[in-house]
């Protein structure tokens, strides 16, 4: 059996302290041959620079707080390795993730990344929000899986040829730049999204950071949806979009019977009832894994996050027909330059 292919695993990280030592420690005890860690902090508040020194493994520092982007940028420049994984500080890969994602890219050389599944139980239990969030990404991906057009970085394996002919991650992109990734990539090659790799994400545990995340995220995609003029291969699907829509137009529609009268209340209940219908496989799907006496504080936040994606759709339309920067924010690739590890940002752990 020929030897595996030389593999950097790239960490970008920002206030993930809590998690970021589950993370590498995940990938340290699957004891990959050839294999190096790259820890990028972008200028963390937290002790995660300390944290992260303590594991061993090789730590670079963003100059300035720039994003993800950047922080990848800098970790594929630094690294050695026949393959690139990415693979966020929130989430810790279950064991055997690291082989089986190198081996998916070498039995598929027409693919351009390899992505993982996130699942549903969190990595660290701090709220019921978190387990609401956590058992939605599981469903989302998984009803996903196969062939997708946008890039799910959370654990993400490509050949550095690949990654060194798409180009690095839009840099001007403190959100969204997996999706832009994604759209630049699936030009030329498929990107598949498979529950045989595996992860444990420490997700969103207050609704405020949680809500704000999920806006400015919904918000800055309406210049690429602009672009492309189509939702994203796999992900995005016209149910979904239509459950924001809906959750958006259930709260307008209650000025309906302060206007008319009360009978106007059955406007937005059959609106609410209808955005609750566009996802029903998702909602027998946690009837099953949680119980039935779990569905109403699911549907509850999943409400607030179908209203925030509708808001900030509306949001981002109206930003988008009023401001020429935001509807140039997704350059083309051929403008975007790899950064240079400059003398004195790389060190090593201890």
């Amino acid at each position: 059996m020929p030897p595996m292919p030389s593999l950097s695993v790239i960490i970008p990280n920002y206030n993930h302290e809590p998690a970021l030592e589950l993370c590498i420690r995940s990938v340290q005890n699957q004891a990959y041959p050839g294999s190096e860690i790259i820890f990028v902090d972008d200028c963390s508040t937290d002790n995660s620079l300390a944290r992260a020194r303590a594991t061993g493994v090789t730590v670079l520092t963003t100059p300035r707080n720039s994003g993800v982007a950047t922080a990848r940028n800098l970790g594929a420049a630094a690294a050695a390795g026949e393959i690139l994984l990415f693979l966020d500080s929130d989430v810790a890969l279950m064991p055997g993730a690291l082989h089986r994602a190198v081996q998916l890219v070498l039995d598929h050389p027409g693919i351009g990344a390899v992505c993982g599944i996130l699942e549903a139980e969190p990595l660290i239990r701090d709220s019921l929000l978190e387990e609401c969030r956590c058992l939605q990404a599981y469903y989302w991906r998984l009803s996903s899986q196969g062939t997708v057009s946008f890039l799910f970085t959370a654990i993400c394996a490509m050949r550095a040829e690949v990654f060194h002919e798409i180009g690095p991650f839009n840099e001007r992109l403190r959100h969204t730049e997996e999706v832009d990734y994604g759209q630049r990539m699936s030009q030329r090659y498929d990107i598949m999204l498979t529950p045989q790799v595996r992860g444990r994400h420490d997700d969103d545990a207050r609704i405020g950071p949680m809500l704000r995340k999920v806006f400015s995220r919904g918000r800055s995609r309406i210049p690429l949806y602009a672009r492309r003029r189509k939702f994203a291969k796999g992900f995005e699907t016209a149910s979904r979009a239509w459950a924001s829509v809906l959750s958006l137009l259930t709260v307008v529609s209650f000025g309906l019977p302060v206007l008319f009268g009360p009978v106007w209340l059955a406007a937005p209940a059959a609106l609410l009832g209808a955005s609750f219908l566009c996802d029903v496989g998702m909602y027998r799907f946690v009837a099953g894994a949680r119980g039935i006496a779990f569905l109403p504080a699911f549907a509850a936040v999943q409400f607030l996050f179908n209203l925030t994606v509708g808001a900030s759709i509306a949001a981002g339309c109206a930003q988008w027909m009023l401001s020429p920067q935001f509807r140039a924010l997704y350059e083309p690739a051929e403008q975007l330059t790899f950064p240079r590890v400059r003398a004195g940002e790389m060190r090593p752990g201890s």
